[in-house]
């Protein structure tokens, strides 16, 4: 029997799947669901899974057709490549006036939108012969109500239908197409995947590169619209307005903090091309055009280069992306375009310069860096040194699933400081009646694993460069035991310098001018510690305090005093 059309008759052979892949498609052939949901952490191989899944389908004749759904055009042309090296011919030029494709292939690839613009054309599709439907990223059905609406009325008859997502939460009640949600004791309605591996189940095969975030705070200072002066130190306890205008100031192109982290992470990226990975690449992700191009200005002062900047809506964008991933230039420049899917490995270097917040954003952001290519190689991703970023991070192995209930109120926190970040955009007498006046950056803290590493460094100094100077191969093991090694070293230094009477030694590059000031910075790391100890463990912030405040004695942290503070965060490295 000749093999199906658009398919190689070699392809089921190749390629060599990995365990999680293997264990996955045993699963599917077994149960030969006509839903299957496949929950893998970027760069783990989802695309080369439902490839495989797809050409045993149409080898068997379970299905006549394939029709893979992306939430890109770039990600269809991605599909179709890979496709194609494993003898899957797939059309991604299908466009919904044409309504049929040529015989020589075994599908079409297309996107959501075309698919919610449309939804009768793919039903007919489905309709005509067995179909297997990829959703890729699924979650992105419920991005808009078209959206969702189209998928459920485009596919609902299709012979088998295989959902794929690296992030399957949500921070919105949609439910998502086809998704299985299952009601709990708790009384949540929560999703159920039937196959899922995680980033720390990839970290620990050596599948995905360690990353290691670098934490840059800073002394800010910026003018309201009411023309009033404010001035606090990104990352301290502030009021939410105080938090959002500091994390602003920052992230202007006109202060020093953005030249200092982009010189920073360009020092890094250095030390990863001279340590092996030669292509090594960066990405910078901004909030907007303006800024993109602005950052893509101080690169290129910086560097000499002029880096790549591919903004969503420019006409080209896919074939920059594309150029740059086969290129060896170094740093692109981004506005929302590089998101979930785009494949280029050679990125292991990222600055997160934009103020979307929510999980699912960042955990697509963290993504474009984790994808391992030879063993030892890390990534490293540079970022404001705020709360809501600090514990996003230090939760990057934590699995969620997507609730359909009303989420919790930082849930809701996330959703409106979505909706005023892409609302900047569109407020100009706002932004021009704010001011950002001054910013410096500041080496805050190293987040490794759910762990918090370092002391305060001033950019340009010995001890910033001791961090950045990491080695760029190395295995997740070995970056532990490098940066505990780093750490012991800087406290041992500064407990050489003798500190006042009655007075520990406080973790600074510069004196402080006031008890009051060391308290708060050590506070804050111990609340960024205890929060990255809750997200390992699972346990409330309460307890965990708790626990220190039994081992190390003393008040609450607000009545602590600076030598109680300074040995429950000794003690909390400890754990």
């Amino acid at each position: 029997m000749s093999a199906p059309a658009g398919l190689s008759s070699t392809t089921i052979s190749a390629p060599v799947l990995r365990s999680w892949q293997r264990k996955a498609l045993a699963q599917y052939l077994a149960e030969q669901p006509r839903d299957f949901l496949a929950v893998a952490t970027p760069g783990a191989g989802k695309t080369t899974f439902a490839l495989r899944v797809a050409a045993e389908l149409l080898a068997e004749r379970v299905v006549a057709a394939v029709t893979v759904v992306t939430p890109t055009d770039h990600l269809k042309t991605q599909w179709a490549h890979v496709a194609a090296r494993m003898g899957l011919q797939l059309d991604p030029t299908f466009r919904n006036v044409a309504g049929a494709t040529s015989p020589d292939f075994a599908g079409i690839v297309v996107t959501y939108a075309q698919v919610g613009a449309d939804p009768s054309v793919h039903r007919r599709r489905t309709r005509a012969r067995p179909t297997l439907v990829i959703l890729d990223e699924l979650h992105h059905a419920g991005d808009s109500r078209s959206w969702g609406d189209g998928t459920r009325v485009a596919f609902e008859d299709a012979t088998r239908r295989l959902a794929l997502t690296g992030t399957p939460f949500r921070s919105d009640t949609n439910p998502i197409p086809f998704v299985r949600y299952e009601r709990e004791e708790s009384g949540l309605t929560r999703s159920r995947a039937d196959s899922v591996y995680g980033y720390a189940d990839a970290l620990a095969d050596g599948v995905v590169r360690p990353v290691l975030f670098l934490a840059y705070s800073g002394q800010m200072r910026w003018r309201t619209s009411a023309g009033e002066e404010l001035s606090a130190r990104l990352g301290e306890p502030l009021t939410t307005d105080a938090t959002n205008h500091a994390w602003r100031t920052a992230l202007d192109p006109r202060g020093d903090w953005m030249r200092q982290v982009l010189r920073s992470a360009d020092a890094r990226l250095s030390v990863l091309r001279s340590a092996g990975m030669h292509d090594a690449a960066g990405l910078v992700i901004a909030t907007d055009r303006a800024y993109a191009r602005a950052y893509a200005g101080l690169l290129a002062d910086l560097t000499g280069q002029s880096p790549v900047v591919v903004l969503s809506d420019d006409a080209g964008a896919s074939s920059k992306i594309t150029e740059f991933a086969e290129s060896d230039r170094r740093w692109l420049v981004a506005v929302r375009m590089v998101s979930e899917g785009v494949d280029i490995p050679r990125l292991a270097v990222g600055v997160y310069a934009t103020s979307v917040q929510t999980p699912l954003y960042f955990a697509q952001a963290v993504g474009r860096f984790v994808r391992m290519r030879t063993a030892g190689e890390t990534a490293s991703v540079f970022l404001p040194s705020v709360p809501q970023l600090l514990e996003l991070a230090a939760a990057l192995e934590v699995e969620r699933d997507h609730v359909l209930e009303r989420p919790a109120r930082e849930e809701l926190f996330d959703e409106a400081l979505l909706a005023a970040a892409n609302a900047e955009q569109n407020e100009p007498d706002e932004l021009e009646q704010f001011a950002a006046l001054e910013a410096s950056a500041q080496l805050d803290q190293l987040i490794y694993d759910g762990a918090s590493f370092g002391t305060a460094a001033a950019a340009g100094t010995q001890d910033e460069q001791d961090y950045l100077g990491l080695p760029g191969l190395l295995t997740p093991d070995q970056v532990s035991l490098l940066l505990s090694k780093r750490q012991r070293e800087q406290l041992a230094a500064a407990n050489k310098q003798t500190p006042p009477a009655g007075v520990p030694p406080v973790e600074t590059d510069a004196p402080l001018s006031s008890l009051f000031e060391q308290r708060s910075k050590l506070r804050r790391q111990l609340n960024a510690l205890v929060g990255a100890a809750h997200h390992r463990t699972g346990r409330p912030h309460g307890s965990i305090h708790a626990q220190l405040r039994a081992e190390c004695g003393g008040p609450p942290s607000p009545q602590a005093t600076i030598e109680q503070l300074t040995q429950r965060i000794v003690a909390i490295r400890s754990w």
